[in-house]
Order: C-alpha cells, then sequence, then structure tokens
C-alpha cells in the first residue's frame, strides 16, 4: 500500500513550466564610489586583481557588511547554507537596507537547509521590487523532505556549495563561509576556522559571470514559484518588522559591539586596504554539474584544478575540513611524493570534526597516505576560547573546528574557495573558488600551516612496535610538553566505536 504513495511523491513537488527572467550583471559601476575606489587601487598594476585574506571570522562578516553600506547598483549573492540566526538576520537586514536605497539585490541560496519559516522570509523579501531571490535544486514544497532522500536519491543529494558576494561588480568576497554565526565568530559554542579572500580587479568579473550562470540555470527556482502567497506590500512590511525586532534584541550585545569597533569598517569606508597583487583565475563547478552523469569531467571544477596541481614542483599545502581522498585521490598524492614533491595536509580530528561520518570516510586512508610519506596533521580543539584568543596571529582563527578549504602550490600559488578534498565536493556538488598567483600570499598561508601544526594540531605517525606491528599515533607538544596517544584524541570510547563502525558502511560517494 506504501508503493504508490512513494512513486507519486518522487514525481510530484516541484512546479512545472516556470517563468525565469533572465537577468546579469551590471557592469558599467566604475562611477561608483567602490568602482572609482577599486579602479584607483587596481590603475598601478594592470591586467592584476588584488586580493586581501580574511581569516577572522569578525572582519569576514565586518567586511560584507560595509561592502554592503557602500553598495549603489547592485549586490549578488550565493550561499549554500542562510542560518535563520543573529547572522542570518543582519545579513538579510543589511541586504533589505540596501534595496530600500535602490540597490538591485540577487540572492541566491542552495535549498539545503532551509526551512519553513525561512521560506516565508524570502518570499516576504522577494515581493520588494529591488529584491529577486532563487533557490538552487528545490525540495518539493508539499511532500515531507525525508520521503525525498528516499525517492529522489541522488538528485536532491547533490547540493550547490558555492559561497560568493560581489558588491557593484567591483568588489567580491569569496572563500569557505556560509551565512551563520558559527563561521563569523558569532557562536560562543560553535566556532570554525575558516578563510575568505576580499578581491579587486579583473577577477570580479569572472566571479559575476559565474554567478550569472547560476542564476539563469534551469535549477535556480525563483523563489515565488515554490512558496505561494506572502508576497504583498503587508508581508514585506511584515518581514522588516520581524528583522528589526530581532536585531533589536542584540543591540548591546558584545558581537555587535565589535563589529561596530572594528579596524576594517574604517579601512573600507576609507578604503585604505592592503592588497596583494598577482594573476587570478576562478574555478568553478558548472552548475549542469548537478544534473549531469557523474563522469562529465569537464562540468568540474577539480579537472580545472588538477592542472595545476599535477604540474607542483615541490611542495603541496591542503586544508581541507572533510578530507577523504579516495582511491584516485590517493593515486594523485602519491605519484607527487614519487617525484619528490612534499605534500602536507591538515584536516580535522575526530574530536574537531562536525561530521562524524566525513572522518570515518577519512580514516581509511590514513595509512596509505602515511606510508606514501605525506604529513598528516589533526585539529586539536582542546584550546579553551580564552586561550585561543590570548595567543598572537593566525592561529586565531582556529576555534573548535578547521571549515577553510585551500591548496598552496610550490609558495606561488594559492587555491581558495568552498571544495573540499572530498567525493561529495569532487562529484557531488558544484563548488567554486580562486586560483591565486601570488607567491606572498602563498608563503603566508604556508607560515598558518607551518604555526597551527606545530601549536595546535596533532601529527600522525605510523610506527612499528617491539612485535612488528604498525600502529598509529598522534603526536602533541602544547606549552612544551609532548604527549604520545594511541587511540582518537580527546574522545570517548563510544564516538571512536562509533567512527570505526561507520567505517564498514559503503557511504563514501555520499561523504
Amino acid at each position: 500500500m506504501l508503493i504508490a504513495p512513494i512513486v507519486f511523491a518522487g514525481c510530484a513537488g516541484l512546479p512545472a513550466n516556470v517563468e525565469r527572467s533572465e537577468s546579469f550583471a551590471i557592469r558599467d559601476t566604475q562611477n561608483t564610489r567602490l568602482g572609482k575606489a577599486a579602479q584607483a587601487s587596481i590603475a598601478p598594476h594592470p591586467g592584476k586583481s588584488g586580493f586581501h585574506l580574511l581569516p577572522g571570522g569578525l572582519d569576514a562578516f565586518v567586511a560584507r557588511a560595509m561592502l554592503t553600506h557602500r553598495a549603489e547598483r547592485s549586490i549578488d549573492a550565493q550561499y549554500y547554507l542562510l542560518h535563520n540566526d543573529l547572522v542570518g538576520h543582519l545579513f538579510l537586514d543589511l541586504l533589505l537596507d540596501a534595496a530600500n536605497r535602490g540597490v538591485r539585490v540577487r540572492l541566491l541560496v542552495d535549498d539545503m537547509a532551509l526551512d519553513d519559516d525561512q521560506d516565508i522570509s524570502a518570499a516576504q523579501l522577494d515581493a520588494h521590487p529591488n529584491i529577486e531571490i532563487r533557490v538552487f535544486n528545490p525540495f518539493g514544497r508539499n511532500i515531507v523532505r525525508w520521503l525525498q532522500y528516499l525517492t529522489r536519491l541522488g538528485e536532491v543529494t547533490r547540493r550547490m556549495h558555492n559561497k560568493s558576494f560581489i558588491v557593484d561588480n567591483q568588489v567580491t568576497v569569496i572563500g569557505g563561509r556560509n551565512i551563520g554565526n558559527e563561521y563569523f565568530d558569532a557562536d560562543p559554542n560553535l566556532l570554525f576556522g575558516d578563510l575568505d579572500v576580499l578581491a579587486v580587479g579583473p577577477v570580479v568579473d569572472q566571479v559575476s559571470s559565474v554567478f550569472d550562470l547560476y542564476w539563469n540555470s534551469p535549477s535556480a527556482y525563483p523563489v515565488a514559484s515554490l512558496v505561494k502567497g506572502n508576497s504583498g506590500p503587508a508581508d514585506l512590511a511584515a518581514v522588516e518588522r520581524r528583522l528589526d525586532e530581532y536585531i533589536h534584541k542584540y543591540a548591546g550585545s558584545s558581537y555587535l559591539r565589535a563589529m561596530r569597533d572594528n579596524p576594517l569598517l574604517e579601512q573600507i569606508r576609507h578604503w585604505r586596504i592592503d592588497f596583494d597583487w598577482g594573476q587570478a583565475r576562478v574555478l568553478y563547478d558548472d552548475p549542469a554539474k548537478i544534473t549531469a552523469a557523474r563522469d562529465q569531467d569537464h562540468l568540474k571544477l577539480v579537472t580545472q584544478l588538477n592542472t595545476y596541481i599535477d604540474t607542483v614542483i615541490s611542495e603541496l599545502t591542503i586544508f581541507s575540513p572533510y578530507l577523504v581522498p579516495g582511491r584516485e585521490g590517493v593515486a594523485q598524492l602519491v605519484q607527487l611524493r614519487e617525484r619528490g614533491v612534499r605534500v602536507r595536509i591538515l584536516t580535522n580530528s575526530l574530536g574537531s570534526t562536525d561530521v562524524t561520518p566525513v572522518h570515518a570516510g577519512y580514516a581509511r586512508y590514513r595509512r596509505y597516505l602515511l606510508r606514501a610519506g605525506i604529513e598528516l596533521y589533526e585539529i586539536d580543539e582542546t584550546l579553551t576560547r580564552q586561550q585561543r584568543r590570548d595567543r598572537k596571529g593566525p592561529f586565531r582563527f582556529l576555534r573548535g573546528s578547521l571549515h577553510a578549504k585551500s591548496f598552496v602550490l610550490d609558495r606561488q600559488r594559492v587555491f581558495i574557495g568552498s571544495m573540499n578534498f572530498d567525493p561529495r565536493s569532487v562529484v557531488e556538488n558544484t563548488e567554486l573558488g580562486v586560483l591565486i598567483e601570488s607567491a606572498d600570499i602563498a608563503v603566508e598561508m604556508n607560515n598558518w600551516f607551518d604555526q597551527i601544526a606545530r601549536k595546535g594540531a596533532f601529527r600522525l605517525a605510523l610506527e612499528t612496535d617491539k612485535e612488528g606491528a604498525e600502529k598509529l599515533f598522534w603526536h602533541r607538544t602544547l606549552d612544551g610538553e609532548s604527549k604520545i596517544y594511541t587511540n582518537e584524541p580527546n574522545v570517548g570510547f563510544w564516538r571512536r566505536l562509533g567512527a570505526s563502525l561507520l567505517q564498514l558502511l559503503p557511504l563514501e560517494s555520499q561523504l
């Protein structure tokens, strides 16, 4: 009796014959405030783009907020997650304020985690004449989601993981952060160490072109086609009132005070930003990837990135919070080692990860990587918040869990974006990032790795005991004291057992 409803559910849910009016980036923006400022910075560096790293969560949100305040013509924002929390409300309020000033706002959000309240708010905001919201690869609104995971498996499990923010087609912020408290130092209990980069120059046009490609994709549905009603003037006034009331509750909070006191506000306002300059290329998955066969490599970001990784001569450094290299990834890294390339990887430990099944997928490959001479480091999450604040330099951005996704190639090039080194990023989801030709940025990021490896991570090693058995060890030095662990550090027996059992399940393609 259950078969018919399930089959029916698989065929229903999404609206048919959806009208999507094409729109594109507004290119004639050189005379805006940001345009004049950016062009003045670019002039001495013809053909190059300028980059300012944003490793700190507060800086990363302040940058988006101040750029939004300076917007005059357009804001294009594309995100995998937009949480219904303080940062999410602040973000929407900033966009609404810009729209009220006459700025065109296009917001493209993946449908992985939108809830009913966010649906209503999105439909109400979409009623604004200067705001348009689209949802990528949506679930049907008239069928429960868990059932769609069964009936549309392999379809709804392929998501848009991209993150980009473009203002007046003159400045962009791209990287690893979603919109939510934990990505911007606003959650006292869950803190992700992440990395974005603020950029000006020719690279901005490239990011805008990718946004347009996704915005006009058949997989991007206008929110009004999914959520009926809630789109009149009274509804718009209601969502504006809710945003005001929510933010007013936090007006005196330490987070908003920290935002107001952040030096980056004035640096952007008066355009006193330090940039590193270099050639750059935006790498991205084609949005058609999520509906195409999984062997269509020409649609994939990883195909573009591999042309650079495979030519590395001396050193490859990888930051990847979710690391499941698979057989092909292991083979690629082993080939680099056989050519004499030093390979170093920083990822999460079982104690620091927020996704235990992914760690289980990674754990299968640790011994293979270590046998090949690949250096593995796992984040130690046990430092207190105050201890991390007291430490100086880039280590401050690692609080609790690594979320940055970056590659450093021969200390000459860096890739910063949304792509993890795992099957979900490589095969299933869409991703976005930028490859930057800058020795200064590459050296700085390698120095970050060195500091984190020395002060905030476990170094993994394979060692042979007296009986000749090969065993895995975690080495850690903290405040001059060396420790060696023979099991996954800082987790209990049951979590270790659960992660071990997960290794037995055939889940790797979805990790």
